[in-house]
């Protein structure tokens, strides 16, 4: 298969770009997951190119300037909000599987024991800050005033232990634990830390969470043959099993 795509190229038949497919991802654990799947995608004809990014936004504005093929850096609620915030159009291809947003600590053991006062720190971007104020309001640490779709610390109607949370950029959190009585991480920024949102957290999400990990590419592009090869790659029976291997209870598949 290689051989002949190469000699169709070099005839200037094929695009050799038409054979490789790109997709963005944060370092860990996406990058690392993918490398797992690029035989399966090269079973099917074509190379998977990984790029790496430290944010969430910048690997959609890419995908949506059709820069990248796809990225898997998001839960749906994010890739919803983005479109709406920035007038893109991106789609869910299909969900992956679930990374449990959890909540640490350096000074505490148990929620329960979280003093007055106490600092804590959530993601500043609007999807990951409500999932955080959702799984704050969850142990009953606080409330809201409206069960809107969107939550800010503006939203918040009772706060009985006064707390102080204030918004970091996700990248930042696991950097600023020591700074905090409590930070509320998203999974791949806490593995990167070397945190188990199982073992290490003190309050984290269950299998019943609605942010799922979603493959994500331009709408148009939803039935291209690229994107059938790489949600297949990603839904497979390889990647369950890497999933449960290397991640057992940490990320959940979804598919």
């Amino acid at each position: 298969m290689k051989k002949l795509l190469i000699s169709l190229c070099l005839l200037g038949l094929v695009n050799a770009n038409d054979k490789i497919i790109s997709i963005g991802v944060t370092p860990y654990p996406t990058a690392m997951i993918l490398e797992n799947v690029k035989d399966l995608v090269a079973e099917q004809g074509y190379e998977l190119k990984i790029v790496e990014f430290n944010d969430y936004i910048l690997p959609n504005y890419a995908v949506n300037d059709e820069e990248l093929d796809a990225n898997f850096t998001q839960t749906k609620p994010f890739l919803d909000s983005f479109n709406e915030e920035r007038g893109s159009d991106l789609v869910s291809a299909g969900k992956i599987f679930i990374g449990p947003m959890a909540a640490y600590s350096k000074t505490i053991k148990n929620i329960k024991d979280l003093p007055k006062n106490a600092l804590v720190y959530i993601p500043s971007d609007p999807i990951n800050g409500t999932r955080a104020l959702e799984l704050l309001a969850k142990s009953n640490l606080i409330e809201f005033s409206e069960n809107s779709k969107t939550k800010t610390i503006l939203d918040i109607s009772k706060n009985p232990l006064n707390l102080n949370i204030k918004e970091i950029e996700a990248p930042q959190l696991t950097r600023t634990l020591n700074e905090c009585d409590l930070a509320v991480i998203n999974t791949n920024y806490a593995l990167l830390a070397k945190l188990n949102p199982i073992k290490d957290s003190i309050l984290h999400e269950d299998s019943t969470s609605d942010y799922a990990s979603v493959l994500a590419v331009k709408s148009k592009n939803i039935n291209s043959q690229k994107t059938k090869v790489l949600l297949k790659a990603m839904q497979s029976e390889k990647m369950r099993e890497f999933l449960n291997k290397n991640f057992k209870d940490i990320l959940i598949p979804s598919f």
